[in-house]
């Protein structure tokens, strides 16, 4: 009876199954559509940090100096001249902050390790910091004994200062081998532990901030050819660190090895107009394509090589502003990522924007493009992040076709806002991840590979060249406390529901199920009464007739 029940609960199941698959449908032609469901079994759930922007203890323990400690510490390069010399006290706060992803009840940390706390002056060889390591020892360890996977960058921008006075950072070949050990480093040190690795976040920030417009450190202002050089530099630097792992680590530790991309996503004004989808390709190509396409099609996209070839000839240069990679570089580089860690925050509108003839053309007037906002999209934060969830689904698509549907974690994504609510009452992130989220759980139906999804971020803490003034954090930190102390936002609780329902569960399909459930109660408990009651008296019944049938016939033989 109860194997009968069952059948009938599974078909009632398929029935709803079938009504979400219609939900799904629909929302493919209606973007700004709600889509309830729930993500695959064993889908992680995280939020990242970064050293620079949590840990402070800049000069303490035996660090070596960054180029953000060597950076912050000029004055006028950041807001209100502040600092990351102290941040978050992460360093002096790792078990109160791991309370803090318990309470969440995520499965990941993502946190970045700082070169220069572990190697002070960047070289292996000339001196290693035991004390450092340590404190990502003790770090991993105590993740790992609360059941939380540590998800680990190796490069979160820090690089130590030394290389950048000694060699010019990552304009300087040099830097691919000096990487590698510290690389190589980490995997003995850590990789025992550590089964997801990212070589670098958001590289292009720091190609382009870095070495082009000088918004971060190292604050170089190097024309139309310093973030190209950096960006191969990174590029080759990751390939090496990946074949290292691959050659010297990987049969034993059995990790992982990716790195983590931030785009956002280009949508053309009029996507009936030829010239505005150009240009929307163009926007994907040179802000995601720059990395992507040579470690999963082996060179730099084709429109990125034409464009600056074009801009550089016009320029009278003998050769194109964008490096080349030779045959066996792109052979090496292909192929380089077990997964792909994708940052996405906003979208733009994308039009055709033709730049006059500049003898010093730059990454952003080499794409031929002028970005635009919709007025309608909310801006809770700064002005550059506004909240469009269906980018998000588009740009997952994109990487699904474009790079052969590759395993993706989600690295990044979350917003800050720019005034403090004193009540925690941050019901814009709320909205914001609500929306971006149930955009990855359409991208997932779509057939898109994403494995992860880390929220970011853990805290609030030093946004670089804004300082203190965005605020990314589920959890609010007092600054002006020398303690630091943490108070979890509104979206904390929130975060926390889609943890625990692994998504979104349909309203309708949860009354349904409990309806049913209620149902096959009431039947289960009546068929066990009538199997407790009812049987035990017919089988009483049954054996007294027997009785006095065997008398009857003994009687009549005798």
């Amino acid at each position: 009876m109860k194997t009968y029940i069952l059948r009938i609960w599974y078909m009632l199941v398929a029935l709803i199954r079938l009504n979400t698959a219609e939900d799904f449908q629909w929302t493919k032609n209606n973007p700004g559509s709600f889509y309830y469901g729930t993500f695959p079994t064993g889908f992680l759930w995280g939020v990242g940090s970064s050293a620079y922007q949590t840990e402070g203890a800049w000069d303490k323990d035996g660090k070596g100096p960054s180029i953000w400690d060597a950076f912050t510490h000029k004055k006028g390069k950041v807001f209100q001249n502040e600092t990351g010399d102290s941040a978050c006290e992460g360093y002096y706060k790792v078990k109160d902050d791991i309370q803090l992803l318990k309470e969440l009840k995520v499965n990941h940390y993502l946190f970045s390790i700082s070169w220069p706390r572990i190697m002070p002056t960047g070289i292996k060889t000339e001196q290693l910091n035991e004390k450092g390591i340590q404190f990502y020892n003790d770090t991993i360890n105590s993740l790992l004994e609360n059941n939380i996977i540590p998800i680990v960058s190796l490069y979160h921008w820090d690089l130590p200062q030394v290389l950048q006075e000694k060699y010019g950072g990552w304009q300087n070949i040099s830097m691919i081998n000096y990487f590698n050990d510290y690389a190589n480093l980490c995997f003995e040190k850590f990789g025992d532990r550590v089964k997801h690795w990212i070589t670098f976040s958001n590289p292009r920030a720091v190609a382009e901030k870095g070495y082009e417009t000088g918004e971060h450190a190292p604050g170089l202002k190097l024309g139309g050819r310093g973030a190209y050089k950096a960006a191969h530099h990174i590029i080759k630097t990751h390939a090496k660190v990946w074949h290292s792992y691959n050659n010297t680590w990987r049969s034993a530790q059995r990790g992982m090895v990716g790195i983590s991309l931030t785009s956002g996503w280009g949508e053309p004004v009029d996507p009936r107009s030829q010239t505005d989808r150009d240009a929307a390709e163009r926007y994907i190509q040179f802000h995601l394509g720059w990395f992507a396409n040579p470690i999963y099609r082996g060179d730099y996209p084709e429109i990125m090589k034409n464009y600056v070839g074009r801009k550089s000839a016009q320029q009278g240069l003998g050769r194109s502003r964008l490096p080349t990679f030779s045959v066996q570089e792109k052979t090496y580089i292909k192929g380089t990522s077990d997964f792909l860690g994708i940052g996405h925050f906003t979208t733009r509108y994308v039009i055709q924007k033709s730049f006059p003839f500049l003898q010093l053309s730059s990454y952003h007037t080499d794409c031929d493009l002028a970005e635009l906002v919709d007025p309608k999209w909310p801006a809770p934060g700064p002005n550059w992040l506004y909240s469009v969830p269906w980018g998000f689904r588009r740009l997952l698509n994109f990487i699904k076709t474009q790079y052969g549907n590759p395993l993706i974690y989600v690295t990044e994504n979350g917003v800050s806002e720019k005034v403090q609510c004193t009540q925690l009452c941050d019901e814009w992130r709320i909205e914001y991840l609500k929306g971006y989220i149930n955009e990855i759980l359409k991208a997932l139906n779509d057939g898109v590979n994403v494995k992860g999804y880390t929220a970011w971020s853990l805290l609030d803490k030093f946004e670089w060249n804004k300082g203190f003034s965005e605020r990314f954090g589920f959890y609010h930190v007092d600054f002006k406390n020398k303690n630091k102390p943490r108070y979890p936002k509104a979206s904390v609780d929130y975060y926390k529901k889609i943890i625990s329902a692994n998504g979104f569960p349909n309203p309708r399909e949860i009354s349904d199920m409990l309806l049913i459930s209620q149902t096959l109660d009431s039947l289960i408990t009546h068929m066990e009464m009538v199997t407790e009651i009812v049987l035990p008296t017919v089988f009483t019944l049954c054996i007294l007739t027997s009785i006095v049938l065997l008398i009857f016939y003994l009687r009549n033989h005798r």
